[in-house]
């Protein structure tokens, strides 16, 4: 199977688990034909925005880093992220990320779920 990139449903989501501004989210893969997964995203915050914190229970979620530069909250933790960073948050652990850049942040987002 190949899924153009014109078939991908685009999403954009305001103030995205009570964080700031408008994430983008491109979904490469339909989550409910995954297996053992429930999403598969490219994720874009402009300067400033972020995805405000949330917990992970029964899944793992993965951040792969792909360009900017940002801010998580690692369990209560702040760390800085930039590209080639992968943020891994799962067992009931919660997290938030930021751009803190002046570029946009893109990443992929992955949730496996056991």
């Amino acid at each position: 199977m190949i899924i153009h990139r014109h078939e991908m449903k685009v999403e954009l989501k305001e103030r995205m688990r009570d964080g700031e501004g408008t994430t983008t989210l491109v979904h490469l893969v339909d989550g409910s034909t995954m297996k053992n997964a429930r999403l598969l995203s490219e994720v874009t915050l402009p300067p400033g925005a972020s995805i405000g914190e949330h917990r992970h229970d029964s899944e793992t979620e993965y951040y792969i880093i792909l360009e900017g530069n940002g801010l998580v909250k690692d369990n209560g933790v702040d760390k800085p992220v930039k590209a080639g960073d992968v943020v891994v948050t799962g067992d009931g652990a919660s997290h938030s990320i930021k751009n803190t850049g002046a570029e946009p942040l893109k990443l992929i987002a992955v949730i496996i779920t056991y």
